[in-house]
């Protein structure tokens, strides 16, 4: 139980960056948790909690934004303005969902780009290509 108080905060966060939704950030931790909690004794080296628990949850999140590509959904009338500014759409439209992940595991996570190559099971090194080339897509945008 301790391992999960550790990382909760942080889990939640890298679900709502990746989800962009409070609600749907929240029951993707919590199954997550669950399924962790379910399968716990299959973790070897009580090390590699964080990194183990980081995949189940980025897998939960790639599987529900699959569910929202492929849902449509009619938006009233009276929708409320997002906040979201233009800018930060344009920066988001201009990294691809993987890269996304990756830089969301790097700078919100704190993870080193051999765990995030672990956990997403990718070679290390594309891993830190890839948040080179992300963050500098970012910089371009934001210049």
């Amino acid at each position: 139980a301790a391992y999960y108080e550790k990382v909760y905060r942080e889990l939640y966060y890298f679900a709502f960056h990746t989800l962009k939704n409070p609600q749907d950030a929240e029951d993707a931790v919590s199954e997550t948790v669950t399924d962790a909690f379910a399968a716990v004794e299959k973790l070897r080296d009580n090390e590699k909690f964080r990194a183990w628990i980081f995949q189940i949850l980025s897998n939960k999140c790639r599987r529900k934004l699959k569910e929202y590509t492929q849902k449509t959904v009619e938006l009233p009338d009276d929708l409320p303005a997002d906040d979201t500014t233009e800018e930060s759409l344009q920066v988001r439209e201009a990294l691809e969902e993987t890269e996304r992940q990756i830089i969301c595991l790097n700078v919100v996570g704190g993870f080193k780009s051999h765990e995030i190559g672990e956990m997403m099971q990718m070679n290390h090194n594309t891993v830190r290509s890839r948040i080179s080339r992300g963050l500098n897509k970012m910089k371009e945008f934001l210049a």
